[in-house]
């Protein structure tokens, strides 16, 4: 499951890195949380929540059903 989630990540780091920031998985869980850090400008960024939710979560939940959640740390 993890490298399943990273080759999802690797899709979106360019759009993330265009802008100055970046995103490092810290843990997925057995009940479909995913956990990352959001670094670079995405860390201290007003809209890092909506990449959060309707960039990173989105692409990883059509592409891994299972998924349930991305999650911030």
């Amino acid at each position: 499951m993890r490298e399943r989630v990273e080759a999802v990540l690797n899709k979106v780091r360019p759009a993330l890195q265009a802008d100055g920031g970046g995103v490092e998985l810290v843990e997925v869980t057995s009940d479909g949380i995913v956990k990352v850090k959001l670094t670079g400008a995405c860390g201290g960024c007003p809209m890092s929540q909506m990449t959060l939710k309707m960039g990173i979560e989105k692409a990883m939940k059509e592409e891994i059903p299972e998924i349930k959640e991305v999650v911030a740390v």
